[in-house]
């Protein structure tokens, strides 16, 4: 909905609301005779004949009102006579449009303050004048809350480097690929094993090694493997030869024949 499509019909006018403001700045017609009230009523009325809300129109009607408003409300006070407004609505729109704005910004930072103020209330000091026993007391007798040795000791030991640390009871393997290559050629040699044979108790590093060494030597076309289900028994053996193809020994018994 546009707001050119909003007619009114007030004692003191009559027809779209943008003639009317285009008016009212030019003072052809005196806001003081304007029922502000009655334009609110006539738009409401003509967005429920609509039956929809045009959200940028609708903000675009607050501002404007409400620059009327406050238009009306500087004519209604006693004191100097008023300046000449020589605005036209969208300048009049723009400026209460950054009055808002200063007012939201304002709003979300004593927000935030308030917030900080509630989440640190249970970490605030009192503030409190001291004794009058304490402010008479003179700077000779106050005694000192910790003992100097005893604080010298603490400063000191951050000072000091700390031992190292001891890591012989941690066991490094050392295990090669070229081991694990040597490893699973012998059990080839032999005939088909498990994966798990191959490695049987070794620790993760070792079984990942051998791992890398299978994937090494099925690239090298030395071993194959099958698998029957997921997470089951990985059986390993060298691969089965290829048969000969029949046109090359067609080729070479023809050699054989002599002309």
């Amino acid at each position: 909905m546009r707001l050119a499509d909003l007619e009114l019909d007030l004692d003191v006018f009559a027809g779209p609301f943008d003639l009317l403001l285009t008016l009212v700045l030019r003072e052809e017609i005196d806001l003081l005779e304007v029922d502000l009230a009655e334009i609110v009523i006539a738009y409401i009325d003509h967005l429920e004949q609509r039956g929809e809300l045009d959200l940028e129109a609708a903000t675009e009607f607050l501002v404007l009102i409400a620059a009327l408003l406050e238009l009306k409300s500087r004519l209604l006070l006693p004191g100097e006579e008023p300046e000449i407004i020589e605005l036209d609505p969208g300048e009049a729109a723009e400026e209460l449009l950054a009055r808002l704005l200063d007012a939201h910004r304002y709003r979300a930072a004593a927000g935030f303050l308030s917030e900080r103020l509630a989440s640190e209330e249970g970490y605030r000091f009192r503030s409190a004048p001291l004794p009058p026993a304490l402010r008479r007391a003179p700077l000779a007798e106050a005694a000192a809350v910790y003992d100097r040795a005893l604080l010298a000791g603490a400063i000191g030991s951050l000072l000091r480097m700390p031992e190292a640390l001891d890591l012989r009871h941690l066991a490094t393997p050392t295990v090669t690929v070229a081991e694990r290559l040597a490893h699973l050629r012998a059990l080839l040699r032999r005939g088909s094993f498990s994966f798990d044979e191959a490695v049987g108790e070794a620790d993760r590093v070792t079984v990942a090694v051998t791992l890398f060494a299978v994937l090494e030597l099925y690239k090298q076309g030395e071993l194959t493997w099958t698998q029957e289900q997921p997470f089951g028994e990985i059986t390993i053996e060298a691969p089965a030869p290829a048969p000969a193809r029949a046109g090359a020994s067609c080729v070479r018994a023809l050699r054989r024949v002599p002309a």
